[in-house]
């Protein structure tokens, strides 16, 4: 099951059928393509201008992470738990994921996504209930980032920026009980990472990315594809 959310709620709930035919809510415009965070190495380039703008901000280790395949894979020689199938959404999402309130700055988005080392997260507003997703490719796309030489009000005013106006909206979101191969075909026709985990609530409960399928693919128990 899959629902869409905007700023005044809840547009769509249904199947993965009846997303992928109501047009241009499920059909997203794909991200642009961006360089990766930290790989851009384009001396005076945007990248450096938004890490001088927002100097001071936590900072991710020094050390560069393990690759997360190669990691995934070794904690599955580590890990004996009995072997079941994964079928379910719920099996590989992260429950209690990082959300950003609907009253953050791009600023503090920044801040908490690179503190937390993420590519994305949920935007919801004081009741815990979906309006949005929020990426780092947005905040990176070259057509709103002020220019590296532009005067350092525009850099602040960008950064005062309310999340509500650089976010994914309306965004798709996921039931836990889904299939995960029909998740698999909603990222793929969106372009998104990954998609907020909602309850019948309308609450955020957790976030699936594209990550955490390809960790399933590689993992031990395995990712059942066929029943």
């Amino acid at each position: 099951m899959f629902s869409v959310y905007g700023k005044s709620g809840r547009l769509f709930r249904g199947s993965m059928e009846e997303l992928r035919r109501i047009g241009p809510t499920s059909a997203l415009a794909r991200i642009q393509k961006t360089f990766a965070v930290g790989l851009d190495g384009r001396e005076g380039g945007p990248l450096e201008a938004l890490r001088s703008a927002t100097a001071g901000t936590p900072k991710p280790p020094a050390s560069a992470p393990r690759s997360v395949m190669a990691a995934a894979y070794e904690d599955t020689l580590k890990n004996h738990a009995p072997r079941h199938p994964l079928k379910r959404v719920r099996d590989i999402m992260n429950p209690g994921a990082l959300t950003l309130r609907d009253s953050a700055t791009v600023g503090d988005a920044w801040a908490a996504l690179t503190q937390h080392q993420l590519g994305q997260a949920p935007v919801v507003d004081a009741r815990g209930m979906l309006v949005g997703l929020l990426t780092r490719a947005d905040l990176m796309r070259s057509d709103r980032l002020p220019g590296p030489r532009t005067h350092t009000l525009a850099w602040q005013a960008f950064l005062a920026q309310s999340v509500l106006d650089v976010m994914w909206t309306p965004v798709p979101s996921v039931a836990p009980e889904t299939d995960i191969r029909r998740l698999a075909r909603v990222l793929i026709d969106t372009g998104l990472p990954g998609l907020p985990v909602v309850d019948d609530d309308d609450v955020v409960t957790a976030f699936v990315s594209r990550t955490d399928i390809l960790r399933a693919v590689v993992s031990d128990p395995p990712l059942d594809l066929w029943s």
